[in-house]
């Protein structure tokens, strides 16, 4: 936390773009400042497909969970992709509590 504020970073396949937009939103509005993705690559953001780009954005998103004290995992229709599973595992092991839209 920073002062009284929770921070959150959200995980999940980036086709729901638009659920991550309301999803930071009603985060936000809750208090909670909101660590998001940089890239839709599911969502016409192509460049994650460059050689390295895609790796390097997955890494680079296990570090935006270090800096929460939670996840936020956008799971519309109950989905999880590979690399959402991989950082909700990193999320456990590393101590930080998940939250799901949708539950399991």
């Amino acid at each position: 936390m920073i002062d009284k504020y929770k921070i959150v970073t959200l995980c999940g396949s980036t086709r729901f773009k638009d659920t991550f937009y309301e999803v930071q939103k009603k985060l936000t509005l809750e208090g909670c400042i909101v660590i998001s993705v940089g890239l839709f690559g599911h969502s016409g953001d192509d460049e994650v497909w460059s050689e390295g780009t895609k790796e390097m954005l997955d890494d680079m998103h296990k570090r935006k969970i270090d800096l929460a004290d939670e996840i936020y995992v956008i799971n519309v229709g109950g989905y999880i992709g590979s690399s959402t599973k991989s950082e909700i595992e990193y999320a456990i092991k590393t101590g930080k509590k998940v939250n799901y839209l949708e539950e399991k």
